[in-house]
């Protein structure tokens, strides 16, 4: 018996595919989410008879699908006809109308525009835009500290469907009255992935990834397991390429429970977006955390509003909720005499990892 037949050689590696464990990465076929994907192509298939499409409000928890499914429906539509253009803007990053314009003037094709105000970037588009259909998808609008250009794109581009995708469905009260009505959306809601989907969308990816017999079945049910915990399948992607890379480096060709053991203590450091993504508001916000970890949420608040920051508690509430949900921060609830209270906490250690 060989001391050396369980490692890998020079050369060889466990992966086929790291590309596929991206959180990005759109596989061909997106498995249990054919309604979803059906009630796209229905918003959309108006534009392909000359006609005004439907406009969406997609909402459901982080890790779902929700812009998978999405991207999804437009790469087919790409591929189907060239008569209508479909435009996605993901706006963490454009998050002002002049943000908004930009990333759409970029995408058809316009060069030097870096100096042109908001309403001549707003004609540039309608140049092109009003030649053809248009299917516009903003993408965690819960970002956006301004929606003038939503109101804008309703009224001067002609032919188009509007997909606008959150984690809340309450981001839809705080649309300006204006373009609600004129908005009219249907209302998309993406459940959660039961344990047997995300098991089902796990084993894909991790076919696609890994070379044949590399998983031991049980590791690979602990990887599940932590996924259905979660509720969020770019946890499920993320522990697989660091169990990976774990045991590559060790020059085992075999992915064992112990492994995974060690990468889910990795866990933690898993973080969505990084810092460097966050607006402003929302740097201040959690540098404001680090500095006053520990205190309630009334606290520190009450500290935001007396260096001048202009947001209502409501507001604030909702960003500390999503730094929560990018894992910048922890919260607690603290049940005293006083009554309940939330308790925020940021943790130095932690890094801040995109995938």
């Amino acid at each position: 018996m060989s001391l050396f037949k369980d490692m890998l050689r020079s050369g060889e590696t466990l992966f086929r595919d790291t590309v596929v464990l991206d959180y990005d990465f759109h596989p061909k076929t997106l498995k249990f989410r054919e309604n979803e994907q059906m009630r796209f192509a229905t918003a959309v298939r108006p534009l392909l008879q000359g006609h005004n499409g439907r406009n969406l409000f997609v909402y459901g928890a982080p890790g779902i699908g929700k812009t998978t499914a999405c991207k999804h429906v437009l790469r087919e539509l790409e591929e189907e006809t060239s008569e209508i253009i479909p435009i996605y803007v993901n706006c963490w990053k454009e998050n002002t109308t002049f943000k908004v314009y930009t990333k759409i003037c970029e995408d058809l094709g316009y060069k030097f525009i870096q100096s042109k105000k908001t309403s001549e970037l707003l004609e540039l588009m309608k140049q092109k835009l009003n030649k053809n259909g248009v299917v516009f998808v903003f993408d965690e609008i819960d970002k956006l500290e301004e929606m003038d250009f939503l109101y804008s794109i309703l009224e001067d581009i002609y032919r188009k469907s509007i997909i606008l995708i959150t984690n809340y469905r309450d981001t839809y009260g705080e649309l300006d009255e204006r373009i609600r009505s004129r908005l009219g959306p249907e209302f998309v809601y993406f459940r959660p992935y039961n344990e047997a989907e995300i098991a089902g969308i796990l084993q894909q990816r991790r076919d696609y990834a890994f070379i044949d017999n590399c998983w031991e079945e049980e590791a690979f049910k602990e990887i599940v397991e932590k996924c259905a915990e979660t509720n969020d399948v770019r946890i499920g992607l993320y522990l697989m390429r660091e169990t990976g890379n774990m045991v590559e480096e060790r020059s085992s060709r075999k992915i064992t429970v112990t492994h995974v053991a060690e990468a889910l203590k990795k866990v933690e450091d898993f973080h969505i977006k990084p810092k460097e993504g966050l607006d402003p508001e929302m740097k201040t916000i959690l540098d404001l955390v680090r500095e006053q970890t520990g205190k309630k949420i009334g606290e520190i608040f009450a500290l935001y509003a007396e260096r001048g920051g202009e947001m209502s508690y409501k507001s604030f509430q909702r960003r500390i909720t999503k730094l929560k949900e990018g894992k910048f921060l922890n919260t607690e609830r603290s049940v005293s005499g006083e009554g309940n209270s939330t308790i925020i906490h940021y943790d130095a250690d932690k890094k801040l990892t995109e995938y």
